[in-house]
């Protein structure tokens, strides 16, 4: 079982929380002005990391505040937690 440590509520069982995906995902600043293969890949296209691999988490079933994640794939360790409008720690990035 992996634990995750919520920001706010400390540590907990991952089935409390909620991946979210990548993280540091910046919406387009004009997205009307995107076509649609342009579109399709601010959407769809993600990296597929080997190793650690920066995302979202929501803590879905506690606080349902949502924060950054450093996991990596394969280990499934996390590396470390950072709230969302803050960078990655520069020794993960």
């Amino acid at each position: 079982m992996l634990v995750i440590e919520c920001p706010w509520c400390g540590p907990r069982s991952e089935e409390e929380f909620t991946n979210g995906g990548e993280a540091h995902i910046k919406r387009p600043s004009k997205p009307s002005a995107l076509s649609d293969e342009e579109w399709a890949d601010y959407v769809f296209m993600r990296k597929n990391t080997k190793g650690i691999f920066l995302e979202r988490w929501s803590h879905s079933s506690g606080c349902r505040r949502w924060f950054n994640a450093a996991r990596n794939t394969i280990t499934n360790e996390i590396a470390a937690i950072y709230h969302i409008n803050e960078k990655p720690p520069k020794e993960i990035s």
